[in-house]
């Protein structure tokens, strides 16, 4: 029913991602190069058409949508006062990290993550503690004694999570995350649950909100969700926070409200009632093409360049691939490989140094536009061996 297929020219629009070479191919940020959903289009216009953009409140409907989509697909129920709007994930937790810790304290992280997480905490005077997850050249798992021995020191005070994981694609299962609450809670120290990819998941699979696996978990966390990434309207900066212990709460209210990022502009309200209220069926949609688009790139890959192996993942749209058959330096070599072919990808370097041996591809693009981007990479691999 909805168009995947279709070829939109986002050059010359003020796209960060796009704002490259005319010969060049960009599939690095997680921006995806779909039109988003209808009904979210719709609601926009009629915004548009009324003519006044002051400034805006946050209506009960905002909050309404979530708890109704929360409840209904993801299995947790929440309560309306545990909810603060914020202009974005990243906003969030930076705000959270100067509220909740103090400037020396350790954040932990897991590493490879999401390189932003290493901004908001060093940005911050805050230290970065990586509890690294452990590699075994196929899939990725947790060390938990390491982890409890990180969490157990005095100086570290936040955990934030990634749930499901950026760039590997994983998404926790219950144990994994009442351990770590249990863990946390063990040692005193917060959980920032950063949980925006939730929705781009394998059409099959669901994931689990880190808050709604046990009491212990509720009490300790402070969750950031969006209809950012799986409705692709980032630019648009609308994020929920939802903190259920009210005194934790109050703090990160008074964090984001110190910050100035709890005002609405005048779109982000209407769209984020649209997706979650119109969005569903277009999203099923949208899961499914991008499923067949990482089988296909995984083909293709192990066909191609069998040098390379993709880590499988069941969430995001994102390609986790090792190359260290071809190079342990990931930044030499998408820099090769961009100037070479034209195709930018993100070097594992960014997300860690464990993930140096690695790159991360955005496959969230009509699948001819990734064929296109898979050629280049396998280009660009070849000519690397053979200089």
């Amino acid at each position: 029913m909805y168009d995947f297929d279709k070829d939109i020219n986002r050059r010359h629009t003020n796209s960060l991602k796009w704002d490259v070479k005319e010969n060049e191919l960009p599939m690095w940020v997680a921006d995806m190069d779909f039109e988003t959903a209808p009904g979210i289009i719709e609601a926009l216009h009629k915004r548009v058409n009324h003519g006044i953009f002051g400034y805006n409140t946050v209506p009960d409907t905002y909050f309404q949508s979530i708890q109704m989509w929360w409840e209904k697909y993801h299995h947790f129920k929440m309560k309306k006062e545990w909810m603060m709007f914020c202009t974005g994930v990243v906003p969030a937790i930076s705000s959270i990290v100067r509220k909740v810790t103090t400037v020396g304290e350790n954040v932990l992280i897991q590493s490879p993550v999401y390189n932003i997480f290493y901004n908001s905490i060093l940005n911050n005077g805050r230290h970065v503690l990586s509890s690294d997850l452990v590699y075994d050249g196929k899939a990725y798992h947790i060390d938990f004694e390491d982890l409890e021995k990180k969490l157990a020191l005095p100086q570290t005070t936040l955990m934030i999570l990634c749930n499901p994981h950026n760039p590997i694609g994983k998404i926790w299962d219950k144990e994994t995350l009442e351990r770590i609450g249990a863990l946390c809670h063990k040692h005193h120290v917060l959980v920032l649950s950063d949980e925006i990819h939730c929705d781009i998941t394998a059409p099959q699979e669901e994931y689990i909100p880190f808050a709604s696996v046990s009491k212990i978990n509720q009490e300790i966390s402070m969750t950031c969700i969006a209809p950012t990434k799986a409705f692709n309207i980032a630019g648009l900066q609308t994020s929920c926070i939802v903190v259920p212990n009210a005194v934790l709460r109050h703090r990160v209210n008074r964090g984001i409200n110190t910050d100035e990022v709890a005002e609405a502009n005048s779109f982000a309200i209407s769209a984020s009632i649209a997706a979650f209220q119109k969005g569903r069926e277009w999203l099923m949609e949208l899961r499914t093409y991008i499923e067949h688009n990482k089988q296909m790139a995984v083909a293709y890959i192990n066909e191609h360049i069998p040098e390379l192996y993709v880590v499988p993942s069941k969430a995001t749209y994102l390609l986790w691939v090792d190359c260290s058959k071809v190079c342990t330096d990931s930044v030499l070599l998408v820099d090769y490989i961009r100037k070479k072919t034209g195709l930018y990808v993100s070097d594992g370097q960014e997300y860690g140094e464990n993930g140096k041996q690695f790159i991360r591809i955005n496959v969230a693009c009509p699948y001819q536009r990734m064929m296109d981007g898979l050629e280049r990479l396998n280009e660009g691999i070849k000519s690397f061996q053979r200089k």
